[in-house]
């Protein structure tokens, strides 16, 4: 009797230790497919920043500003679940030197800067949301 118990008790734990290996396979291949779905940027838009307050701790474009040489070129991402644009210009005062359009969740946008300036942008949707690019 105790044979019995002891072999459908190793039975068990063979199943279960099989079923574990099964299921977290799985999750390892979702998790790689997710993680290619993320874009490096330099300037991140994260996640809640479509409702007012990410302005009163400076994190509705991360970071703010950022300063590169001329030449370079700075690469925004949206990160949030919300819609996002980069504008240049301010709020009800575009410049018209660039602008993203609306970028979907997980959507990039690159502008490249030639010339040394100040560069000040805005998102067209959330009014709270600015930043600046600084091109030596």
């Amino acid at each position: 009797m105790i044979k019995k118990i002891t072999i459908i008790a190793i039975i068990t734990v063979i199943i279960l230790v099989t079923i574990g290996l099964i299921l977290s396979n799985d999750s390892t291949e979702k998790n790689s497919e997710e993680s290619e779905l993320i874009v490096k940027g330099d300037v991140i838009m994260p996640t809640k920043v479509s409702r007012p307050g990410c302005e009163e701790i400076d994190r509705c474009y991360i970071p703010s500003v950022i300063v590169i040489d001329s030449g370079k070129q700075v690469t925004w991402v949206n990160q949030d679940s919300a819609f996002h644009s980069v504008t240049s210009g301010f709020y009800g005062e575009p410049t018209e030197l660039f602008d993203s359009g609306h970028l979907d969740p997980f959507e990039s946008y690159t502008v490249d800067f030639d010339e040394t300036g100040t560069y000040d942008y805005f998102c067209t949707l959330h009014p709270w949301m600015k930043g600046q690019v600084i091109v030596e």
